[in-house]
C-alpha cells in the first residue's frame, strides 16, 4: 500500500489500520459520511509514520486470524500509549485485549455470525444514544473472556458477554461486532460518537474541501506542463475533466479513443457534449480496427483486460508523440479499483497487503513497465459516491453523474470467450434495448448498473415456426452504494418480461434471455 501522502496532502484525520477485513474499507467511508477524513494503512504500519500522520484517532479492522495464530497480524502494542483514542473492531478489539493482558478464548459452540440484538449496559461514550436492543452484525469465532486491567463492559450479547468495552481513562475501546455495515442498526450512532465526541474531529471533508485542495495538488504536481486525459465519459473519467479543466485549463487535453467497445451512440454523445456543448478540448481516435485485431483468439477475460489496457497506453503514446508533447497522463482511479487490484489477504512474510488479485482494473492493472507518462490521480482516495459529488459540485450535469458505471474494457468484458464484431454489434443493440427500458420504467437512477452479458454458447429455440441456434444474453441489474458490495435489483416481472421481449424479437442472433440473481460476494457485478 502507498504513503497516503504520495496520492494527497491532506492528513487523515482518522486511521484505519487494516489487519485483511473485507469490511476496512468500509469503516474508512463511513467515517467519510461524517464528513471526516480516513485512510486505510497497514497495520505494519511503525509508530514513527503514523504519528507523522498526527490522526486524531486509530481504528483497528477486523480480520480472517486468530490474535493466538503463529503467525497472526499484530500492530506495534506502543499505540495503546500513544495518548489518542482507539477503536478495536472485531479481530481489532481482540488485539488490544490480548495485547494488553487479557484473555481471548475461541467461542467454542457460541461463535456468532449475523444480527444479534446488542444489551447496552453502559450508555455513555462510546454507546451514547445507542438504542438497547439494537441489531448489530455478528461475524466471530473468537471472543473475549477476561478483560485487561482498567477496562468494563459497555454492552453483550446473548452469545458475548464482552460485545463492547471500554478503558474511558485511556480512551480505548472495542466492540466484537461490525458498526460499518448497513444491518447494524446504530451502526452509524457509534462512529459519529467515536470520531466526533471521543475523538475531537471536526467535520471538514467536504465536496468543496477536496476541490480546493485536488486543484492546488494538481497545480503544484503539473506546473506549466501539458496533461493527457484517457477520456470515456463516465462519471469518473468526466468529473476529473472538469476538474483538471478547471485546474489547468488549456494545459489540458483530453482523449478519446474508439477502441470499438463502446455502447450504441456513445462516441458521438461524448463527442458533441464535451467538445461543443463545454469546450473541453477531446481529441477523437478512431482504433476499432486496431483493438479488435489484438483480441483476436483471446478468451481469457485478464488476459483481455491486459491486451486493452496495454493497447491504451500504446495509443497514448503514439498520439501523444503527434499532439504532444505531453509529460502526465490523467486517469479516473477510484479507491475501489486501488482496492480490488491490490487484494486483501494478508501474507506475514510481505511488508505490505497482498492479493487473491479479483480482477486487473483498466486504471491500475496492467500498465507496462516503460510506461512514458507520469500519472495524475487526484481521484484515487474517493469512493464513487464521493466522485458524484465532486462532479455535482464542478457542474457536471446530471446525465453525467447519475450515469451507471462501465468498465474501461467496455462491452469486450461483456461478450464472454472471444470478442467479435459481430457479437459487439449483438451485445449493442441488446444493452441499448436494457438501458431504454429501465429508462422508461424510472427505474434507472434506483439501479447501480443495468446490462446486458453476451455468453458465448447457443442453444435451441424456436420462431416462427422454425429451429433456431442462437445466443442467449444474460440481463444484470444490481444495487449498491458504493460498488464494494452489491445485490440483484428485484425488477418487476413486467419490467423483466418487456426486456425479454424485445431483445428475442429485435436483436439477431439471440433467441434466450435469462436474469442473474447474483450478489456480490459472491460473484462480481461484470461477469468475466
Amino acid at each position: 500500500m502507498q504513503n497516503f501522502q504520495s496520492d494527497y496532502q491532506r492528513k487523515p484525520a482518522i486511521v484505519i489500520l487494516d489487519f485483511g477485513s473485507q469490511y476496512s474499507e468500509l469503516i474508512a467511508r463511513r467515517v467519510r459520511e461524517t464528513q471526516v477524513y480516513s485512510l486505510v494503512v497497514s497495520y505494519r504500519t511503525p509508530l514513527d509514520e503514523l504519528r507523522d500522520l498526527s490522526p486524531k484517532g486509530i481504528i483497528l479492522s477486523g480480520g480472517p486470524s486468530s490474535v493466538y495464530a503463529e503467525q497472526a497480524p499484530l500492530c506495534d502494542p506502543a499505540i495503546w500509549n500513544m495518548g489518542i483514542p482507539v477503536l478495536g473492531v472485531c479481530y481489532g478489539m481482540q488485539l488490544m485485549v490480548h495485547q494488553l493482558g487479557g484473555r481471548v478464548e475461541p467461542a467454542i459452540n457460541k461463535a456468532e455470525y449475523g444480527k444479534a440484538p446488542l444489551k447496552v449496559d453502559d450508555p455513555t461514550a462510546l454507546l451514547t444514544n445507542v438504542d438497547d436492543a439494537s441489531t448489530m452484525w455478528m461475524s466471530h469465532g473468537d471472543s473475549v473472556k477476561d478483560l485487561p486491567e482498567g477496562f468494563v463492559r459497555l454492552a453483550h450479547t446473548t452469545n458475548t458477554p464482552e460485545a463492547a468495552i471500554a478503558s474511558h481513562s485511556r480512551r480505548l475501546y472495542g466492540v466484537q461486532f461490525h458498526p460499518e455495515v448497513v444491518h447494524s442498526t446504530n451502526g452509524m450512532v457509534l462512529i459519529r460518537n467515536f470520531v466526533y465526541h471521543i475523538c475531537g474531529c471536526e467535520p471538514d471533508w467536504t465536496t468543496n474541501t477536496f476541490i480546493d485542495e485536488a486543484i492546488t495538488q494538481v497545480r503544484s504536481q503539473v506546473g506549466d506542463k501539458r496533461v493527457l486525459l484517457a477520456l470515456s465519459g463516465g462519471v469518473d473519467s468526466s468529473t476529473l475533466a472538469f476538474l483538471l479543466h478547471k485546474a489547468i485549463g488549456d494545459q489540458l487535453t483530453c482523449m478519446f479513443i474508439d477502441q470499438g467497445f463502446m455502447r450504441k451512440g456513445e462516441p458521438e454523445f461524448l463527442m458533441e457534449f464535451f467538445d461543443q456543448k463545454f469546450h473541453i478540448n477531446v481529441e477523437y481516435i478512431n482504433a476499432r480496427n486496431r483493438f479488435i485485431s489484438k483480441l483476436n483468439g483471446i478468451t481469457d477475460p485478464e488476459e483481455k483486460r491486459k491486451v486493452i489496457g496495454t493497447e491504451f497506453i500504446r495509443v497514448f503514446e503514439e498520439e501523444s508523440a503527434r499532439l504532444g508533447p505531453f509529460d502526465y497522463l490523467a486517469q479516473g482511479t477510484l479507491y475501489p479499483d486501488v482496492i480490488e487490484s491490490a487484494g486483501t489477504n494478508l501474507d506475514p512474510n510481505t511488508p505490505e497487503r497482498v492479493a487473491v488479485k479479483i480482477k486487473s482494473h483498466h486504471n491500475v492493472g496492467g500498465l507496462p513497465k516503460d510506461l512514458q507518462f507520469k500519472l495524475v490521480e487526484p481521484l484515487r482516495r474517493l469512493f464513487k459516491d464521493e466522485v458524484r459529488k465532486v462532479g455535482r459540485s464542478l457542474g457536471l450535469p446530471e446525465e453525467i453523474v447519475k450515469r451507471h458505471p462501465f468498465p474501461g474494457p467496455g462491452l469486450a468484458i461483456r461478450i464472454l470467450g472471444e470478442v467479435t464484431s459481430e457479437k459487439l454489434d449483438c451485445l449493442r443493440d441488446a444493452d441499448w434495448i436494457v438501458r431504454e427500458e429501465i429508462h422508461k420504467a424510472g427505474l434507472y437512477h434506483e439501479i447501480w448498473q443495468a446490462f446486458a452479458v453476451l455468453l458465448p454458447i447457443c442453444s435451441v429455440g424456436v420462431m416462427g415456426d422454425k429451429r433456431t441456434y442462437a445466443w442467449p444474453i444474460v440481463l444484470r441489474c444490481v444495487s449498491s452504494e458504493d460498488g464494494m458490495t452489491a445485490d440483484w435489483s428485484r425488477l418487476p416481472y413486467e419490467i423483466m418480461e418487456c426486456i425479454s421481449n424485445r431483445i428475442v424479437n429485435e436483436v439477431k442472433g439471440v433467441n434466450r434471455v435469462v436474469y442473474d440473481v447474483t450478489s456480490k460476494p459472491p460473484g462480481t457485478i461484470e461477469w468475466e
